[in-house]
């Protein structure tokens, strides 16, 4: 899908917030289409290959759920089986929008690219560590989209280098060869065309003062790719603050209810509020405009009216000469800009003036060093 150049991919990231419903499921498909997103996004995981039965819950998931149940449990009861994939898919054709999930196993990759046919996948911060995946998305040939949140940049790089060593197709991966890979031209020209890097920071909700929008930055400064921001505080506004500071993409969560049971409901927008962020993205995508500073043309009629133009104050005599007691600035802005008042200066009227008369370019010879510019926009 082809997209303006100021066009800043949205992914509404459903993730775990269907609990398990299909149901629920296919009508986060339905508010993601509504609210305008670009993409939809779950989770893809086999609950064994990606939790140990000792794995604790994060703080964020005690405080959501309880802990009494184990990560595990938890997963087990979230998890999308295969047939719900199918049909959650589906109806992302019916609605018109992507279908995305971020893979959290290597068997759950491949049921997404070989059963599913994905054009893309996203790796979660959760996997910034985790080289054999990294290395198996990029081996997909797939672009990739790889969020950052509990990494520096030296594991960002690191991960790059994974990602690079994968689609250089290259034998016997080490930490060395990794970073070969990602020094090499090849490598830095694949992964900026194909991989797109996610400021985000691991905590749900994350608060303001974690958010740090300016790590986009230093991501983009650090790797010269695509940047966007993956968003896990409260509300839709800090999302449009980094799409107005270059974001190329947004993730953010949302659900039907955030006062559903589950992990992520407290830090997800509702559908109004999603609707909201996205048709805020879309406005600010087109007030970022060309980045040029000029003259446009809705504001030529103001520049006319706003603008001044040189005046005579008194009646001036063809010949007379223009001094400061004869000559003054005024609106419209139609006439010899205010710039050129000192080389106008000294002058001899090519006609007589009444008093308020404009000055107009037609009225004037060269005035040698400092010539008068016929402006396209003055009659």
């Amino acid at each position: 899908m082809k997209h303006p150049t100021n066009h800043v991919q949205i992914i509404a990231e459903a993730g775990v917030n269907h609990n398990g419903s299909l149901e629920r499921a296919l009508a986060l498909v339905d508010v993601a289409a509504k609210a305008g997103a670009d993409t939809v996004k779950f989770q893809t995981f086999n609950p064994s290959a990606l939790a140990s039965l000792s794995a604790p819950k994060a703080n964020y998931q005690k405080e959501a759920t309880g802990g009494a149940q184990s990560q595990l449990a938890m997963l087990q009861a979230l998890a999308l089986s295969d047939d719900m994939h199918e049909e959650i898919i589906e109806q992302c054709h019916v609605q018109g929008i992507e279908f995305l999930s971020t893979p959290f196993d290597l068997g759950s990759m491949e049921l997404l690219i070989n059963r599913f046919g994905l054009g893309r996948l996203k790796l979660g911060s959760g996997e910034l560590t985790n080289a054999p995946l990294l290395v198996a998305g990029a081996q997909t040939g797939r672009d990739l989209i790889l969020s950052t949140g509990m990494g520096d940049l030296a594991e960002v790089e690191g991960a790059l280098g994974a990602v690079a060593f994968g689609y250089l197709g290259w034998s016997d991966p080490s930490v060395d060869a990794f970073d070969r890979a990602f020094r090499s031209d090849a490598g830095q020209d694949l992964l900026r065309t194909k991989v797109t890097v996610l400021q985000c920071t691991s905590a749900y909700p994350t608060p303001d003062g974690d958010v740090h929008l300016r790590s986009m930055d230093a991501l983009a400064d650090a790797f010269g790719l695509p940047t966007g921001f993956s968003d896990h505080s409260l509300g839709g506004e800090l999302a449009l603050a980094a799409v107005a500071r270059g974001a190329v993409m947004i993730e953010k969560h949302f659900t039907t209810d955030r006062n559903l049971p589950g992990p992520d409901h407290k830090a997800s927008l509702e559908p109004d509020e999603l609707a909201t962020m996205v048709a805020g993205i879309r406005r600010i995508e087109v007030a970022l405009g060309d980045g040029q500073k000029i003259q446009r043309d809705i504001e030529r009629n103001t520049a006319d009216v706003a603008r001044k133009s040189l005046v005579a104050s008194k009646p001036i005599a063809r010949g007379e000469i223009f001094t400061e007691e004869n000559l003054t600035v005024k609106r419209p802005g139609t006439g010899v800009s205010p710039m050129h008042y000192w080389a106008v200066l000294g002058q001899a009227a090519q006609q007589d003036f009444g008093p308020d008369d404009i000055i107009v370019h037609d009225m004037m010879g060269d005035l040698e060093n400092d010539r008068v510019e016929k402006d396209s926009s003055i009659a």
